[in-house]
């Protein structure tokens, strides 16, 4: 899949989106990892931050693009392995959220090694605090991850207290945007406690 680049750009230049990537809400983006074919179609998402999900280094090409955009890097070391299964930490992805959700940290890309289950839980725990019945949660991690659906991890959704974490984020107060706007935004200013969890990476 690709997009034609346009306004004085070459005409026969494409852009290439991650793997598996989407739109979450405006602002939060969703992918596999990028590669280089990738970095242009990125460059037009004006993205402020990255959450990486994975434990492993992040490639020294990715890091060399996002210091040449000043993208700033969040990485929580989530384990994907399938067999033996290991279980989701409900405390690391309590922590992505709250770096998720800060709008200081938007334009925003979630990403993992596929985009599907790791990616999938975290958007999956942002649509349970935005108050998504279980149905809806459980069908879109499954649209992404598809034959790869993993059943720990759809418990792992059912099971996670968003009750819990709400009380946790007292820090976080609503802002509407724009006159007569109805769009919610939220914004966590406990910053002191944000990078925690998070390995924040300065390239």
């Amino acid at each position: 899949m690709g997009l034609m680049l346009e306004n004085g750009l070459a005409q026969d230049a494409v852009l290439v989106p991650p793997s598996n990537f989407s739109m979450v809400e405006e602002n939060i983006f969703r992918s596999g990892l990028p590669t280089p074919t990738n970095f242009p179609f990125l460059e037009t998402l004006n993205l402020r931050s990255i959450i990486y999900l994975c434990p492993e280094p992040y490639p020294e090409e990715n890091c060399k693009f996002l210091q040449s955009q000043n993208i700033r890097l969040f990485q929580f070391g989530i384990e994907g392995k399938q067999e033996p299964p290991v279980a989701m930490s409900t405390d690391t992805i309590s922590e992505a959220l709250k770096v998720l959700i800060d709008v200081r940290n938007h334009p925003v890309l979630i990403h993992c090694k596929r985009g599907k289950h790791r990616t999938g839980c975290l958007v999956g725990c942002l649509r349970k605090l935005q108050n998504w019945c279980l149905s809806s949660v459980v069908e879109e991690y499954q649209r992404y991850a598809g034959s790869k659906s993993r059943l720990n991890d759809m418990k792992f959704l059912e099971a996670y207290d968003i009750l819990s974490m709400r009380q946790s984020l007292y820090s976080i107060i609503y802002r509407y945007q724009g006159y007569g706007s109805n769009k919610r935004r939220l914004l966590y200013r406990g910053e002191e406690n944000v990078h925690n969890k998070a390995r924040l990476t300065s390239i």
